[in-house]
This record gives C-alpha cells, structure tokens and sequence, in this order.
C-alpha cells in the first residue's frame, strides 16, 4: 500500500530493508518500481539502464546461493571488516551485520529480486564496465525510494554478484549487458523511520577543502 509521503519523508526514512516478507508483491507495482528508476537521466541520455526482474524460484534459489557465498567471505575472519566505525558502535554494526546475514539465509524467498544492468555497445572489460555506474545509479536510488513510497522494502548489494561468471550464466545476460546490482524487494519485516547519517557539518565544506 502506498503512503502518502512527500520527497524528503521518503529520503530520510529509506531504510535498507533487508528481512522481508514472503507474501508476493503485485506485478503492476514491480512494474511502477522499475518505471521509477527508468526516470533517472543517463549519460548524453543513452537510457542504457536495463532491469532484470527475478521472480522464478529456481532462479532466485540461485542467486541466493551465490549471494550466501559472498556474505560468507565478507564476514569471515579473514575479511578485514571493521567491528565498530567511528559514526558505528559495535553493537549497531552488529545488527547491521545480522541482517546482512538473515538475507543471505532467506534470499531464496524474497518475492522478487531486482538485476540493476547496463547495455553496451560490445563487450566489456570490468574496469571499463564500471564507468557505466553514473548511468546507473540515479536509477537504482529512484527505485528504492519509490520502493519506500509504496511500502516496499529493498535493500541494494552488490555481493550476490561477486562472481561475474556464475552470476552472468544464471542470469543469461548477453556478452554486451553488464550487471552492476542486486535489489532484493518484498512487504518489509522491520519498520521505516529515521536513518542515522554523520552531520552535515562532518561532510560538507564550501570552494575548497579545508580542516
């Protein structure tokens, strides 16, 4: 269901949504969500962006297998991940954490999972694929706020598409289409409310950067 939520309320409540229900999501809102991001500009405004939407079972099985083995890298003790950041207690961390880890157990049965791409013209290298993001990002930030203006939950990973080879040969993307993001979405478990961002005065300086 949708709310009625203007532009900022949207922004500053969009929480990454990661434990998600089962319950289907309705088709014509998966189309309203990638009709969202398909609004963002593109550069020399190409609209290169594709998005595939992943719903089969076996397919989403898959995905979360490969997903699970990256998760399973990232947290591992070898990883080098940070316990507690300056702006992060380590118990904040940890919740981020176990989220992160509830997706990886319960990916398969995310109703659908949204495959941010781009479209080349051939082939690419990685390092030339990753130029691309400026034309892909805008759009993936308008899905998941149209995602939270909706009542959906998403969250963006790119640790599902850790392995370029496996994840392209389940996926069948052509040798032309890159995938940069994957954006599980479903009717949210958790609640949306404020996120907890460092202070403007932390990140911001005018004309030229200084202490």
């Amino acid at each position: 269901m949708s709310e009625d939520l203007s532009l900022f309320d949207a922004i500053y409540s969009c929480r990454a949504m990661r434990r998600l229900d089962t319950k289907a999501v309705p088709e014509e809102l998966l189309v309203k969500l990638i009709d969202a991001a398909n609004q963002a500009p593109s550069g020399s405004n190409m609209q290169r962006a594709r998005w595939l939407v992943v719903r089969d079972p076996d397919q989403r099985k898959k995905l979360a297998a490969l997903n699970k083995t990256a998760v399973e890298a990232y947290v591992g003790p070898q990883s080098g991940r940070a316990g507690a950041l300056p702006h992060q207690s380590a118990e904040k961390r940890q919740r981020m954490l176990n989220s992160v880890l509830w997706q990886a157990e319960h990916l398969q049965d995310c109703p659908a999972i949204v495959i941010a791409c781009f479209e080349f013209d051939a082939p690419v290298s990685g390092s030339e694929a990753s130029r691309a993001g400026s034309s892909l990002w805008p759009g993936v930030q308008n899905l998941l706020l149209a995602a939270r203006a909706l009542g959906l939950g998403a969250a963006l990973t790119t640790l599902g598409l850790s392995d370029r080879k496996a994840s392209r040969a389940v996926l069948g993307l052509p040798d032309n289409i890159e995938a940069f993001g994957l954006i599980p979405v479903g009717y949210p478990l958790g609640k949306f409310g404020p996120v907890t961002r460092l202070p403007v005065a932390e990140i911001m300086r005018w004309d030229r950067w200084s202490a």
